[in-house]
């Protein structure tokens, strides 16, 4: 990597700073996470189907409509 300064003049220490940050941040951006992300549970089709009918239209079918099936 080739850096040019420039505005101001740096001191050598507060040139290695500069180029330690540059260096850590751009060694950070190029990493692989070492897991792969989980999908979303939202998204995962084996979830939305449905495994069973839904209940039978009555006067109580709204309280068994999130029962587990």
């Amino acid at each position: 990597m080739v850096f040019t300064v420039v505005r101001g003049n740096p001191t050598h220490e507060e040139l290695a700073a500069a180029l330690a940050v540059i260096q850590a941040r751009a060694a950070a951006a190029s990493a692989v996470p070492a897991t792969p992300r989980r999908p979303d549970e939202w998204t995962v089709r084996t979830r939305n189907i449905r495994r069973s009918a839904p209940p039978p239209p009555g006067p109580a079918a709204w309280r068994s409509s999130y029962w587990p099936r």
